[in-house]
């Protein structure tokens, strides 16, 4: 026994120690461990994409939604217009819902300059897309700050707008929502109507229709007028369908639905609907697997990249979506209960996969290092998939787009997860999820790659960036690597959790920091892996 482990120059410090020197740069996290400080705006981009809505491992939602707030406000105060572009881009279908950003508009809103009031009015239409965004936009204004002017010149301007079908379309199939009705948002912002449309339109919502008129009034009220005939004539319902061109939240709560009501709505379903819909679908017989009819349109919707984006799909909706249907009913919200058509798996796993933006082949070599940690096993928002089930998803897409890459997951030790390209998403989930516990320490990648002579391009690491466990930091063992193997590569860190932690060194020119679910990792990682970026 010796005391060489005490008196010898140190090149490392443990995890739970700020490294020394450093301290300015570094804060703690939650898990007690010492991470560079990711800043204010690297911060409100992950609070944006990953949402705060639900507890992680290490806090609460409630604290987690308090440091947004706290974020976006100072944000704010910093550069309401930088705020504005923020809440844009995770709106735009980065995000994996639109609540957050909703909040963060209403918080923008808030703002004590004109500069921050002229953003929120600029971004308003293009945040508050549907029906379901307007209650929930009413529903966080009310409870944080009210009705003022630039409130309601907002809700004006987003109730007569100058297509009215369009807008038509929104009132009918979101009637109410978040304790709202469009009768109370038209007498809570007083719209006077700047068309006759538009008078008709505002009059059924706050009257109804006490006899149903002999003709309909306009093109723009037509699926009104069908969805009140058929409140009418409820047996009617395929000929409403058919002719009112009638979503099922239009037809479903008046009309006499069965199967064949069911294929109609099928043939003209969006994309969003059809995703949530596809064990309904296939509980009542509209999807079989001798449907080929049917089994073709759903590739040819969900399979079809140019769909997905148009319609905003997520790529972890399109991945929950894959889990709940391959379950059968057994997950979810669904009381109801099918057996998988395989093809519509096969589609699924598919469409996962074009949910992502990646290119060919960069030629590079990848390392990515899967945080299989204890604390991945929490749930992402109400999607029913954990941190370690996105992470694992999110690695296998690049990988998939990559010839020469490797996939291990790190704990306290760098583990082998079996998981190749070739492996569909559920199984290779699957895999990772079966490694789910330990504790978390990044380093143990570079400790791996340095004893295997293992020559990377890039390492990216999908994690929370609770790093605890390790006797030196990440980034102290990636200078080691670097000077034992290779001098040139690039680190990746894609933080899935919004904390204000970062394993990235700011002063490492090569280390990147990247937010969230973003459909856009994959490429962009490839692009830093090319010198692109």
């Amino acid at each position: 026994m010796n005391y060489n482990f005490f008196t010898r120059n140190k090149t490392s410090t443990p995890q739970t120690q700020p490294i020394p020197g450093r301290e300015a740069d570094m804060i703690q996290g939650r898990s007690g461990g010492w991470m560079f400080d990711a800043g204010l705006w690297k911060m409100l981009r992950r609070c944006l994409l990953v949402g705060t809505a639900q507890s992680t491992y290490y806090a609460g939602k409630q604290e987690l939604t308090e440091d947004f707030v706290a974020v976006v406000n100072q944000a704010v105060a910093e550069n309401p217009s930088r705020v504005a572009e923020e809440i844009l881009y995770a709106s735009d279908g980065r995000a994996i819902n639109n609540s957050a950003p909703i909040l963060a508009l209403v918080l923008l809103s808030m703002g004590e300059t004109k500069e921050a009031k002229q953003a929120f009015a600029e971004i308003f239409p293009q945040v508050v897309r549907t029906g379901s965004h307007f209650y929930e936009w009413l529903n966080y204004t009310k409870s944080l700050r009210g009705f003022g002017k630039v409130v309601r010149e907002a809700g004006k301007t987003w109730l007569s707008r100058e297509d009215v079908k369009g807008l038509a379309y929104q009132l009918l199939k979101y009637q109410q929502r978040q304790g709202f009705t469009h009768r109370d948002a038209l007498r809570l912002f007083h719209v006077k109507p700047p068309t006759e449309n538009h008078r008709q339109l505002f009059e059924w919502v706050v009257r109804g229709w006490e006899e149903l008129p002999t003709e309909i009034p306009s093109q723009a009220l037509a699926q009104i007028w069908w969805y009140e005939w058929l409140k009418r004539n409820p047996e009617q319902t395929h000929e409403a369908i058919l002719q009112g061109r009638l979503t099922h939240e239009m037809a479903a709560p008046v009309g006499n639905m069965d199967k064949a009501a069911w294929q109609l709505l099928f043939q003209e379903m969006p994309i969003g609907a059809m995703l949530r819909n596809l064990g309904s679908l296939t509980e009542l017989g509209v999807l079989r697997a001798d449907e080929t009819a049917n089994l073709e349109r759903v590739e040819a919707v969900l399979n079809n990249q140019e769909h997905l984006r148009k319609g905003r799909i997520h790529p972890i909706d399109v991945l929950k979506a894959l889990k709940t249907y391959e379950s059968g009913g057994r997950l979810g919200r669904s009381k109801k209960t099918w057996t998988p058509v395989p093809r519509i798996v096969d589609i699924l796993e598919k469409a996962v996969e074009l949910s992502f933006d990646v290119v060919e082949p960069t030629g590079k070599v990848f390392m990515h290092a899967v945080d299989v940690s204890g604390s991945m096993g929490s749930l992402v928002a109400d999607m029913g998939l954990s941190c370690c089930e996105i992470a694992t998803t999110m690695a296998l897409v690049t990988a998939k787009a990559e010839k020469n890459y490797m996939i291990r997951g790190f704990v306290n030790e760098f583990r082998e997860l079996n998981i190749t390209a070739k492996d569909s998403f559920s199984s290779a989930v699957r895999k990772a999820s079966n490694q789910n516990f330990g504790g978390t320490d990044a380093s143990v990648a570079y400790d791996w790659m340095i004893k295997n002579k293992f020559k990377a391009d890039v390492v990216c690491f999908w994690t929370d960036s609770e790093s605890w466990a390790g006797y030196k930091h990440p980034s102290q063992a990636l200078q080691e690597y670097r000077k034992k193997i290779n001098p040139n590569v690039k680190a990746v860190y894609v933080t899935l959790t919004p904390y204000r932690i970062t394993l990235v060194d700011p002063q490492d020119p090569l280390s990147w920091d990247l937010a969230g679910f973003d459909p856009g990792t994959p490429r962009i990682i490839q692009m830093l892996a090319t010198g692109e970026l």
